[in-house]
């Protein structure tokens, strides 16, 4: 069942791994983001559905 203070839990871990690279290394950070602007938009793309689909997997696992 779908509650709101687990979708604010994730949210806030969302932020708080965010952070932890600019906080830590903003230099790599900058280098890394400019080497995305080179990549094609449908590596891009593919590499955020996969993203979605391991989270999904992994949401589903661990729910259940």
């Amino acid at each position: 069942m779908f509650q709101w203070p687990d979708l604010f839990a994730a949210f806030a871990l969302f932020l708080v791994l965010e952070g932890i690279v600019p906080f830590l290394n903003p230099q790599r950070l900058k280098r890394a983001i400019a080497q995305l602007l080179s990549v094609p938009d449908s590596q891009l793309r593919l590499a955020g559905l996969g993203s979605m689909v391991c989270g999904l997997l992994l949401l589903v696992f661990i729910r259940s």
